[in-house]
């Protein structure tokens, strides 16, 4: 295998990731490696690794598989959840096709009654977020609900899951996380070491790189590479520093990162799901008790789906302040109503809390608004080169 040693081409590896990711899964499959298909990253990875499975993103961010789903689903449906039912639907996801197991989350009700019907054509556990994360009862809730998890875990795949490998676990996910935190940490260096587009392809490229050793080991030395090109003084011209925040992104949404990037300012910052969201707060491994430690940590992701959202202001705040933040772009997904009507609620807090620029942005999986797009991103951005 020819090792890529410069940093274009380590970009471009991670941000082919994807495609590679599915002759490996293959591979694992014919070896009888179990596979847990997810789409949230509420899913506990740490009880599917103890499990001796791997854990996998399943495809969700093209409007390729819609109409498809549309024959099944509402057409006015959030994109992401036609997109994830209508992949699995015409099983035009490999890995979907090679899951043995689909994990799903009661995150919005589009999507708990979208997994009704796809548990008829596939495997499926559905786990029970709570609707607020800060009762005792939702914590109880979680709680009981990692607990049968693990037990579904040992039932499905004739495992016995321990403690002691869920340590294991927690402590190497915790590693990963803090991996990941230095690479896209590096969105903080003023003026920027790399493009936003760039941490983004890293970050979601991750998602589909396996062995969770040799991810450590890659973004660890990618880190080091950027940071030593930055000292050597190759940094990028100083612009409008901008933080994507709101629904999930990939795939078609990354229109959203180029319309940032190709109209005069940079994305310095994420802190949506694949990138921030999960990954900030690590797992206890103080904590006698396991299942309280993931618990602590599960609960604290700053979703939407959630009431009293209070981690998501702190996290938009802590980043705002470290990453030298002019503005902020909530991009939020069409008929994805937890992040629609909680944009308010941000939008209030980042302009008088913070006094912070900010840009509510709705789009879908089509290519339609591009022009539109690039039309309100420029103005804002224009905006913010008056004031900054």
């Amino acid at each position: 295998m020819e090792v890529k040693t410069t940093l274009p081409e380590i970009f471009d590896e991670f941000g082919e990731a994807r495609q590679q990711g599915f002759l490996a899964v293959k591979e694992m499959k014919k070896n009888g490696q179990p596979v847990v298909g997810v789409y949230c990253t509420f899913m506990p990875e740490e009880l599917v690794l103890a499990a001796g499975a791997i854990q996998i993103s399943l495809c969700s961010t093209s409007d390729e598989t819609i109409p498809d789903a549309e024959e099944d689903l509402p057409r006015n449906l959030c994109p992401l959840i036609k997109s994830s039912y209508g992949f699995g639907k015409t099983d035009k996801c490999p890995y979907f096709y090679f899951s043995d197991l689909v994990v799903g989350e009661t995150t919005c009700d589009g999507k708990k009654k979208m997994y009704e019907y796809m548990a008829g054509f596939k495997d499926l556990y559905l786990m029970q977020l709570p609707h607020n994360r800060d009762t005792v009862a939702s914590k109880q809730l979680w709680y009981s609900e990692l607990v049968a998890f693990k037990e579904k875990l040992e039932d499905y795949f004739d495992v016995t899951v321990t403690e002691d490998a869920i340590r294991q676990a927690i402590h190497l996910k915790n590693r990963e996380r803090i991996a990941k935190q230095n690479f896209y940490r590096l969105g903080q260096l003023n003026p920027p070491a790399i493009a936003g587009s760039e941490i983004f392809k890293v970050m979601y490229g991750a998602q589909y790189k396996f062995d969770k050793e040799e991810i450590i080991t890659t973004l660890e030395e990618t880190t080091a590479k950027v940071k030593a090109q930055y000292l050597a003084g190759l940094r990028l011209d100083d612009k409008p520093r901008i933080l994507v925040t709101g629904s999930p992104i990939g795939g078609v949404t990354e229109k959203v990162i180029r319309a940032i990037e190709e109209n005069g300012a940079i994305v310095v910052a994420f802190e949506n799901c694949t990138v921030a969201k999960a990954v900030e707060k690590l797992v206890d491994e103080t904590q006698p008790d396991v299942y309280q430690a993931l618990t602590d940590k599960y609960l604290q992701i700053g979703c939407a789906c959630m009431s009293n959202n209070q981690p998501r202001k702190e996290l938009l705040s802590q980043m705002i302040d470290d990453y030298q933040v002019d503005g902020v772009i909530d991009m939020v997904l069409q008929n994805c109503i937890p992040f629609s009507v909680e944009s308010l609620q941000i939008k209030r807090y980042l302009q008088e809390e913070k006094q912070t620029p900010y840009m509510y942005l709705e789009t879908d999986y089509s290519t339609a608004d591009v022009e539109q797009i690039n039309t309100r991103v420029a103005a804002f951005i224009e905006m913010l080169a008056v004031t900054v």
